[in-house]
């Protein structure tokens, strides 16, 4: 990105046109910016000139100097601004006098008889009558045929939009300050002179080489089938320590959980008789309340005798969570899957009723609008 500092000073450059000649603009240019900056700063250039009433015309004839001057030390073939420079000199709709200017800037490495005057002094002096531009094809042939053809060519290359966009009240091939602008009627500038200065230089700070780009929406791939000898479950049966060293800890157990909830219950199992198989437990109850993390505790309660206190805290939770979710499409939603995993916790008493007889029943009340809960309070009743 270039800086708000760098912006103005490039604005700045283009505003001396009306007095300064253009190898002292030039010459500025070099100085302030180092090299590494001029295709970022030429870049800007070439999109605003793409639009033309964000610039006036000696502001225009300064850009396109720069653009031909910062590569000045090269083969014309070799200035990645070429095609913008040829464009310019083959645009029917441009004033003619812009592109003579680029025309001549083209015709010599070095056009010092153009760079002593100014662009104000140019523009007065220039003699349409006297200039005949060449065909697009001559000058391709002349400047481009060193140009490599691109390695690569994206498909989505022209969609996105430029990030400038023409003002549809301004008339094409005129700058806000120009005689034929007044002369339109009814249209007047939308932006004052005092904000043309930081329109363009905020315009200069936000360009991108990637314009305003379409988002290609692409669906995710199906997984492949798997095969015989491929599952994790297969090499956690052959050798059982590999729970120990595979990199699990408990801090990464959430996202196992929630990515592959029957590998986090075979992980578990074989972590029982772990010393941090508390701390497992910890970080499962305190995870946040979901479809995978009841699966897997409710995977766990019939496979191995879970601690009471864990079972009872992580209900708790449940229920918890429940009671804080504001989004009521999503707490009706997790309301019926805690109901759900209740009533397998009871009708395979894993858990004693009685234990959580008050909670659950205060639950079932606050919720007996969902036909779950209404389910989950009767079955409360026949075991009281």
């Amino acid at each position: 990105m270039i800086s708000k500092e760098q912006s103005s000073k490039l604005y700045t450059l283009l505003n001396a046109g009306d007095q300064r000649p253009f190898d002292e603009i030039v010459n500025d240019f070099t100085s302030v910016f180092t090299s590494s900056l001029h295709f970022r700063l030429c870049f800007a250039l070439s999109t605003l000139l793409e639009d033309k009433p964000v610039l006036k015309s000696t502001q225009r004839l300064v850009a396109f100097a720069i653009i031909h001057q910062a590569y000045s030390s090269q083969q014309a073939s070799l200035n990645p601004f070429i095609s913008v420079l040829i464009n310019a000199v083959c645009d029917d709709e441009a004033e003619k006098c812009e592109r003579a200017f680029v025309l001549q800037l083209l015709g010599s490495a070095s056009p010092k008889e153009i760079y002593k005057q100014s662009a104000a002094d140019y523009i007065k002096s220039f003699s349409p009558s006297l200039q005949a531009f060449p065909q697009r094809e001559q000058l391709q042939q002349q400047f481009c045929a060193k140009v490599h053809p691109e390695p690569f060519s994206c498909l989505f290359k022209d969609s996105s939009v430029k990030n400038v966009v023409p003002d549809p009240d301004v008339p094409r091939g005129c700058d806000a300050s120009s005689p034929e602008f007044d002369m339109q009627p009814g249209v007047k500038p939308k932006i004052g002179s005092g904000d043309i200065a930081e329109t363009v230089t905020g315009l200069i700070q936000s360009l991108t080489l990637g314009g305003l780009g379409a988002q290609w929406v692409r669906p995710c791939p199906p997984r492949l089938p798997v095969q015989d000898g491929e599952q994790v479950l297969v090499e956690l049966a052959k050798d059982s320590k590999l729970v120990y060293h595979c990199g699990l800890t408990p801090r990464k157990l959430p996202e196992l959980v929630e990515n592959n909830p029957i590998i986090a219950v075979e992980v578990l199992i074989k972590l029982m008789n772990s010393s941090d198989i508390q701390e497992y437990f910890t970080v499962l109850v305190n995870m946040d309340m979901s479809l995978h993390s009841m699966e897997v505790v409710n995977r766990l309660t019939t496979a191995v005798e879970l601690p009471t206190e864990f079972v009872h805290m992580y209900i708790t939770n449940c229920i918890s969570s429940c009671e804080n979710i504001k989004d009521k499409y999503m707490q009706n939603r997790l309301v019926r899957l805690v109901c759900v995993f209740l009533q397998s916790l009871i009708r395979n008493k894993i858990i004693n009723v009685h234990d959580i007889f008050i909670e659950v029943q205060a639950f079932c009340i606050e919720f007996s609008r969902i036909r779950e809960a209404a389910g989950l309070f009767r079955l409360l009743k026949t075991l009281e």
